[in-house]
């Protein structure tokens, strides 16, 4: 397994960012890596934003007028990269996440903030390395599976992760 530079950048001021956020995308990068056997040392940059910067990413790139959770922009092709010529590694592209939006998706499924981002980031890599869901059913199932898989390596699967909510819970 090479090294993986996973570099974030908060880059709102909407949400504030949980500590731990930055080590549990780190951590799904490179448990996406291992599990599609990514020997290469490799980069990915992580941004976060709000719902009105992802909004114009999303109507600019993707001509789709409404903001989204995630936005995955991959450098490479057929698994082609380009490479950093000072460290060698394979800069597989960049991932640009709404937290306000992952927030709000948090609490409508019932599972933690650190659920949603950890799904988010394992979807991104998985469109990183050349996964695209939207090419069809069988893809979709696919890349769905890959990510329950690497969640839960992560501890973060969808059973584990649901937040309990005390008014519904008696003893």
């Amino acid at each position: 397994m090479g090294k993986a530079k996973v570099l974030i950048t908060n880059d709102q001021t909407s949400v504030k960012i949980p500590v731990g956020l930055r080590l549990l995308i780190r951590k799904c990068c490179h448990a996406v890596a291992v599990t599609e056997n990514f020997d290469n040392d490799f980069e990915v940059s992580v941004t976060f934003v709000d719902d009105n910067r992802i909004h114009e990413l999303n109507k600019e790139y993707r001509n789709v007028d409404r903001p989204t959770d995630v936005l995955s922009f991959p450098l490479g092709e057929n698994g082609v990269y380009d490479v950093n010529k000072e460290t060698g590694a394979c800069m597989l592209g960049d991932i640009v996440i709404s937290i306000e939006t992952a927030l709000r998706q948090a609490e409508i499924y019932g599972h933690s903030l650190e659920r949603e981002v950890g799904f988010l980031t394992v979807h991104s890599m998985l469109h990183l390395l050349g996964y695209d869901h939207e090419v069809s059913q069988l893809e979709e199932r696919i890349m769905r599976e890959k990510e329950e898989e690497i969640l839960d390596t992560l501890g973060i699967s969808r059973d584990a992760t649901f937040v309990i909510d005390k008014h519904e819970y008696n003893e």
